[in-house]
């Protein structure tokens, strides 16, 4: 009975090559968002953590105009690092992974999914990717300024920030300087992005590898953090101002406010670049750590998937 049906045929296994190509075809459905957020808050606290002394000290010289002393030993240096890796996180996390899914948006709509992007479009993803992160994780970026400023007295804890602001100088103080965040966040993360992604795309042309090896990495990510610090750094310094003026005794409230008084005051690069020094050390540290650990993880996880795909 039933001999007239063909029989099914021998079970055929699939070369380890042919599903790595078939995988990586599937790579955007598999590279899920848990995955892109779980790496960009990794990146993001271990570039933060590295060059928190810096940071500090540069928040101390953009909002306390050296008329203040802090001192408190070493550690004292990482003053508000708690803060900052409750904010830097998640600004990491949905930067890194908006980053992703503007590029397929960008590249579905530009025809070119699965492709290296124009200029433009690749600028427009990482601008919007910072912008997302900047606008869902704003208050937080006042917390950590708040705290690198003050003595530990004044805040007890990132709570104590939050509570006090808001009894003493009312909520909307959380999002004082918010305007020239987001000012300064469009070119800085669009000139970031756009630096390092092109600078991947030469590398590849050129030697004619897919993945540059980790200290390549590296230098694209401190190139494109030099570039785009530099050319957003007047911002940056006036953001640092509004935030803390409620601590140092000044009332910066508006942008062009805050610029004019800086400038008739300190003068144009002693005011509005101060501590642009400092930021040339430990911005590329920064990008370049962050860009690199990001791009690791997330190779290394798609290695994961391939051996699991292969293994089913």
């Amino acid at each position: 009975k039933g001999r007239g049906t063909s029989a099914p045929g021998p079970l055929r296994l699939t070369p380890f090559s042919q599903t790595t190509t078939s995988f990586s075809a599937l790579r955007p459905d598999c590279w899920s968002a848990l995955e892109s957020l779980l790496c960009g808050a990794f990146a993001g606290a271990i570039a933060k953590t590295v060059i928190a002394p810096l940071d500090r000290t540069k928040i101390i010289f953009q909002g306390k105009c050296g008329k203040h002393d802090r001192t408190g030993g070493l550690f004292s240096l990482w003053r508000g690092n708690s803060a900052t890796m409750v904010r830097v996180m998640p600004y990491a996390a949905i930067q890194f992974c908006s980053h992703e899914q503007y590029k397929r948006l960008l590249g579905s709509s530009y025809g070119f999914q699965g492709k290296a992007l124009p200029p433009f479009p690749r600028f427009l993803a990482g601008s919007l990717a910072g912008t997302t992160a900047a606008m869902l994780t704003y208050p937080l970026d006042m917390v950590r300024a708040r705290m690198a400023v003050t003595a530990r007295e004044m805040y007890s804890n990132i709570m104590h920030v939050f509570v006090r602001i808001s009894q003493e100088e009312g909520v909307r103080t959380l999002y004082r300087g918010f305007t020239p965040t987001i000012l300064g966040v469009i070119p800085y993360a669009g000139i970031t992005f756009f630096t390092y992604e092109t600078l991947k795309k030469l590398h590849s042309e050129k030697t004619k590898r897919s993945q540059p090896y980790p200290y390549e990495r590296l230098a694209f990510g401190a190139c494109a953090g030099l570039i785009g610090q530099s050319a957003s750094y007047p911002l940056d310094v006036v953001r640092r101002r509004m935030q803390t003026a409620g601590v140092i005794g000044s009332s910066y409230s508006t942008i062009l406010g805050t610029m004019r008084e800086i400038v008739t005051h300190e003068g144009v690069i002693r005011g509005l670049y101060k501590g642009l020094s400092m930021n040339w050390v430990k911005g590329p540290v920064a990008v370049g750590i962050s860009f690199t650990t990001f791009d690791i993880m997330h190779n290394l996880l798609l290695k994961l998937h391939q051996m699991g795909n292969f293994i089913h």
